[in-house]
């Protein structure tokens, strides 16, 4: 989810939304506040992943960036710009317009952190409509390792894992839907490794 900056620098250039910080508010505050002006969504659970403090990342100033990912269903939200952002717009990952600042870096830092997290929690799933297909939820997964997977192997062992709930025989069509009670009781056993990390 980007934002067309309306002002300088960088006016009409895409970014990711973000701001600075008010002196009464928290980080988590602060980006929770942002993204709602900037883009109108809200009520998401926000993750940090990493700090960026290159001295001369921002031509007005000295800036450091406490860097946050949400991953949410796009049909959950209506994208709406606000305060300095002239347009909202969602993106494939792959193909990003030229961006802001060293928000490209960014990206590719938040998708390194996303690959590893893959591997302790099932967090592919967060994107997915409540009921999903063996495919889409194998295409979450190809995105976010950036790795191709065999279709029958995934299949496979998506369903060993226990994360899954289907009342009927199986196929990859069918629909299917995230387990909670699974996940919980894996998050309960502090489990160091995704039964889905494939």
């Amino acid at each position: 989810l980007l934002i067309e900056r309306s002002r300088d620098p960088y006016k009409g250039t895409w970014a990711l939304p973000g701001g600075f910080l008010e002196m009464d508010e928290t980080a988590e505050e602060g980006a929770a506040r942002e993204l709602y002006e900037e883009t109108h969504v809200k009520d998401v659970f926000l993750e940090q992943f990493h700090v960026f403090s290159a001295v001369n990342r921002d031509p007005r100033e000295r800036v450091i960036t406490i860097a946050f990912y949400a991953l949410i269903r796009q049909s959950d939200y209506q994208i709406l710009a606000g305060d300095d952002a002239a347009r909202a717009c969602w993106f494939e990952v792959d193909k990003l317009p030229p961006l802001a600042f060293d928000h490209d870096e960014i990206i590719s830092k938040a998708r390194e952190h996303l690959k590893i997290k893959l591997k302790i929690s099932p967090i592919a799933f967060r994107p997915l409509d409540k009921q999903f297909t063996m495919g889409e939820l194998q295409q979450v997964y190809e995105l976010i390792s950036r790795r191709t997977y065999d279709q029958r192997n995934f299949y496979r062992q998506a369903l060993a894992s226990g994360l899954l709930e289907n009342e009927k025989e199986s196929s990859p069509t069918q629909l299917f839907r995230f387990n909670d009670q699974c996940y919980e009781d894996m998050e309960d056993s502090k489990s160091k490794q995704n039964p889905m990390d494939f």
